[in-house]
């Protein structure tokens, strides 16, 4: 059996909010795999569900730059070791010279990026003598450059702290409409910076994840019923469904009976079951497509009219317009996202890259 050291015990109650002692036991139980331990929390219901990505080590920022056309825009994330470098003028410039890299060379990765032209010089060596110049190790550890066709455009948005940045290509079937949805679509990159949808809808899910997801949800629930019941409070529904992948055209079919049948036993006349039914399998939907509002885009009710998911309001909006908007591309980046299952020290990532 795997050593569990209270190192190991304390990096799973970082990831996981859990208890120490059951930190402890989850370790024994999976041998000291940290990865199987979250697992075996999450289905036991003992994880507060506080991500490691929602406390980040990482400093430095992310950058947005966006054609005035809408046809074009560039998003970076580059690192540094402290907020305070982050905030040096030497380093403000080195970002938006990169972005200008980016964008004019039609940089698509990071590697490209290094063996690119920035002036005379390759922007390796431009970079490493930022580096030496501003005294601290920084790493350009990813950026997104997207285009848009005729019938598209691509916006996007950074937060003003620097540290989340969202760009969207949003298509027309329309061209002339663009225009009219562009400030829609920044709207939405707004809510995504805000609201963390890690994906764009629920095609992304297999299912493999989504019943991992469907235990550990179920257990999540169960565990809050447990408190609202020791309050005397209502109990929250175990959902049958979790995703709207799940909701087949025979799930919803069955749905409408039940629903057909119960108004029939309420005595509502048939006349007016047209009227009811709609909302009902609406609800339904919303009932049953928790992680989509957790984790998708088009999923999340928008914060801007809580009463429609994003997928409603772009449905509306296309009405509107006698249109079909459709969002085709999504990408955020949260500063340090993901750089802690990796290692604690972010300084020490940094090194690593640079040597």
């Amino acid at each position: 059996m795997a050593e569990i050291s209270a190192q190991l015990v304390k990096q799973l109650r970082e990831m996981t909010d859990a208890g120490m002692m059951d930190c402890k036991k989850a370790l024994v139980e999976t041998n000291g795999d940290i990865d199987k331990a979250v697992e075996y929390l999450r289905e036991k219901g003992l994880s507060k569900a506080a991500k490691k990505a929602d406390r980040i080590a990482a400093e430095g920022v992310v950058a947005v730059s966006v054609s005035s056309d809408l046809k074009s825009a560039v998003m970076v994330e580059i690192n540094s070791e402290t907020d305070f470098v982050a905030k040096n003028d030497g380093f403000k410039e080195l970002v938006n010279q990169t972005l200008a890299c980016v964008k004019e060379n039609n940089i698509k990765d990071v590697n490209a990026l290094i063996e690119s032209k920035i002036g005379s010089d390759k922007f390796g060596d431009y970079l490493n003598s930022q580096i030496a110049k501003i005294g601290e190790n920084i790493v350009v550890r990813r950026l997104s450059n997207l285009k848009a066709d005729a019938k598209s455009i691509v916006t996007g948005y950074a937060h003003s702290n620097a540290r989340v940045g969202v760009l969207i290509v949003a298509k027309c079937e329309n061209e002339a409409n663009l225009t009219k949805v562009s400030e829609l679509i920044r709207n939405i990159c707004m809510h995504a910076a805000a609201m963390k949808p890690q994906v764009l809808d629920y095609s992304s899910f297999s299912a493999d994840f989504i019943q991992k997801e469907k235990t550990a949800l179920k257990a999540e629930i169960e565990k809050e019923n447990e408190e609202l019941k020791r309050l005397g409070k209502p109990l929250k529904v175990i959902p049958e469904f979790i995703s709207r992948c799940e909701l087949t055209e025979s799930v919803l079919k069955n749905q409408e009976e039940k629903l057909k049948a119960d108004l029939k036993a309420q005595g509502k006349p048939e006349t007016i079951w047209d009227k009811i039914i709609p909302g009902q399998i609406e609800r339904f939907i919303a009932d049953n497509t928790l992680i989509d509002q957790r984790l998708t885009l088009m999923g999340q009710f928008f914060v801007m009219d809580d009463k429609k998911t994003i997928a409603q309001v772009l449905e509306h909006k296309s009405k509107e317009l006698g249109d079909k908007i459709i969002i085709t591309e999504y990408v955020r980046f949260e500063l340090g996202e993901g750089i802690e299952k990796k290692v604690e020290d972010f300084v020490s990532e940094v090194m690593a890259q640079i040597q």
